[in-house]
């Protein structure tokens, strides 16, 4: 009988983060569920255990995973940023590009989830199979990219998908039986898309709930030969 698994979501506090905790929690595969977030509240339950994290504070960073421990068997990062914290974007235009907006969501949106997964590294499970997921855009995909614009949060998405599948290359040597992935969750009822909503038809609108539980049934499908793709909500893969 395959153990319980240990998982560990970071950015806990957001709307998918946090159905993500909640569904997680729920399942009875499902020993404890470890809810990060940087600053706001995170869902409550037996199975659920708060922390806080600061991904650019290696020390901090690798003390509090040190308390978790493992193994782990699935970690997601559900960060990110469309917006920059003063409220402005995305870009329409290049003359609408800058230094600073480049900076702060290359940070938020690849940075991030890279600096969590070089902590987490050390404590992934070594004997069975174990996922590092993080959430990424349809928009980042170079392949897909038909209309243009955003263009600080595109090229932080894709560099979000090159930072995952390099990370996948090297844990296949490191870690056999692990799973590195980018996952697209849909356009989600979020504060992050609430200026977008409008133009979205009802059905392609995802609650956090629908998004999440999808996106789990895409980490159980996957295996070490999909490590390092980049996948749909509905499982499909996305051109990088």
């Amino acid at each position: 009988m395959a153990p319980l698994m240990r998982c560990v979501v970071f950015g806990a506090s957001g709307g998918i983060g946090a159905a993500l905790v909640e569904h997680l929690a729920a399942r009875a595969d499902v020993a404890a569920v470890y809810a990060g977030s940087r600053r706001g509240a995170v869902p409550e339950g037996p199975r659920i255990h708060p922390f806080r994290f600061d991904a650019f504070d290696d020390e901090a960073l690798a003390a509090t995973l040190a308390e978790i421990g493992a193994p782990l068997d699935l970690v997601i990062v559900a960060t990110g940023r469309l917006h920059r914290a003063d409220g402005s974007g995305p870009e329409k235009a290049l003359r609408q590009v800058s230094a600073a907006a480049l900076a702060e969501l290359f940070a938020d949106n690849a940075i991030v989830p890279t600096m969590i997964a070089r902590a987490v590294q050390p404590l992934m499970a070594r004997d069975r199979r174990c996922v590092f997921a993080a959430l990424s855009a349809r928009v980042g995909s170079i392949g897909d990219n038909r209309l243009g614009g955003w263009h600080a949060y595109r090229a932080s998405k894709a560099a979000l998908n090159m930072l995952v599948r390099t990370i996948a290359i090297e844990w296949s040597r490191k870690l056999p039986q692990s799973v590195a992935v980018a996952l697209h969750p849909g356009t989600v009822a979020t504060q992050l898309s609430a200026a977008f909503q409008r133009n979205v038809a009802t059905d392609q609108l995802f609650t956090p709930e629908v998004s999440a539980k999808a996106l789990l049934d895409v980490i159980d499908g996957l295996g070490p030969a999909d490590s390092g793709g980049f996948f749909a909500w509905d499982g499909a893969p996305i051109p990088f």
